[in-house]
């Protein structure tokens, strides 16, 4: 009988052991692959949790750890910021319309949860910011006048070996000292400066804003003349690439440009950058079909059946529409018909609406719930 109650008693302790090593498992290895609305409601479970999500070194490991798009901010000139999340209950920010930074602003771009930001007033100054700890900075004034409307891309790639989130900004600008071409400046945050680089690209009429991509320090751009605009940081070189017009994403690492033809969605991945410099004549191509995704008759989501797109398939539309296509990047494509968005999810293979009432000039840009300090 002793021996008996002394068995049972180490098991129950095995057991407690067992349970307490789970929890700190879960603490340690699955809380920073999580996204930060998750780990805000999440503080609640326990004061371990809390304290243990509320560190520092807990949102930069965060920061590394979590790099899924969680929704899309939409920008019009007419309306403030909103933001559509692609899990209501998983991701999210406190103020969508960014109503904590000190002025008015437009969204321009974004990279692994910080966003960039531009002023309505003054000097019409760059923000940038993390919408879910709504922490902000303030750039310093550049160099050059930039324009309206600039072209940028933020350049934000989280390293554990960097506690402090170092960053990038890029703008290219028309130059003014030479007609038809492109000068480009960037903002280091590592050094807290602009710097105007020495190339300057010849041949460039005006860039597409909010198409910008950089991949592997490489920034993509949109020609408003065709083509693509290269831009490599590293040896601070330019190029142009010929081939595809459609929206710019990185996919796998890879560059890769959509476009719309009728119903069917394509995604193409740069495969060879160098063609231009290649001999006449030469088979070797620039661009390789990823995957394509055909939108027929019978596919239907939510009630909505595919021969409504008639961003797709309207009677008397041109047959590529690539103004059609607004995101895509990651696992997901955002495209649209009229006023409404669709989104498609490359790994459920399932379609949504997402938005009804969408304003003609909408920009949307991409974000990443981490919980990345500034």
């Amino acid at each position: 009988m002793d021996r008996g109650k002394r068995s049972n008693n180490v098991i129950a302790n095995r057991n407690n052991k067992i349970y307490m090593d789970l929890k700190d498992i879960i603490r340690e290895h699955t809380l920073p692959f999580l996204p930060a609305k998750s780990l805000f409601r999440f503080k609640t479970v326990c004061r371990d949790w809390k304290l243990q999500i509320s560190t520092p070194f807990f949102a930069h490991n965060q920061s590394n750890c979590f790099h899924d798009v969680s929704g899309l901010f939409c920008q019009s000139s007419s309306n403030p910021p909103s933001f559509i999340s692609l899990d209501p209950d998983s991701y999210g920010v406190p103020e969508p319309s960014l109503q904590f930074l000190p002025e008015p602003v437009d969204i321009k771009t974004s990279s692994n949860g910080l966003l960039c930001c531009q002023g309505h007033t003054g000097d019409k100054a760059y923000y940038i910011c993390n919408p879910a700890t709504k922490q902000w900075k303030k750039l310093p004034k550049p160099n050059a006048n930039h324009g309206s409307d600039p072209s940028l891309v933020l350049m934000f790639e989280p390293s554990l070996l960097n506690f402090v989130a170092e960053y990038k900004l890029i703008c290219a600008f028309p130059s003014a000292d030479f007609d038809n071409t492109c000068e480009f400046e960037i903002y280091s945050s590592a050094e807290g400066s602009w710097r105007i680089s020495g190339e300057i690209y010849f041949g460039a009429t005006n860039l597409i804003p909010n198409s910008g991509v950089h991949v592997d320090g490489i920034v993509y751009w949109l020609s408003e003349s065709g083509g693509i605009v290269a831009f490599d940081l590293t040896m601070e070189r330019s190029q142009r690439l010929y081939g595809h017009n459609g929206c710019l994403g990185v996919m796998n690492g890879k560059l890769t440009s959509t476009s719309a033809y009728n119903r069917t969605l394509t995604v193409s991945v740069l495969s060879n950058p160098y063609t231009n410099t290649m001999a006449m004549n030469s088979r070797v191509k620039a661009w390789d079909i990823k995957l394509t995704v055909s939108m027929d008759n019978n596919l239907e989501f939510r009630g909505i059946s595919f021969s409504e797109l008639h961003g797709f398939s309207c009677p008397g539309s041109l047959p590529y529409n690539k103004g059609a296509v607004l995101f895509a990047s990651g696992d997901v494509i955002v495209f649209r018909s009229q006023k409404t968005l669709y989104s498609y999810d490359l790994k459920t293979k399932k379609t949504g609406r997402l938005c009804g009432e969408a304003d003609d000039d909408i920009r949307i840009i991409a974000y990443v719930n981490s919980l990345v300090e500034i």
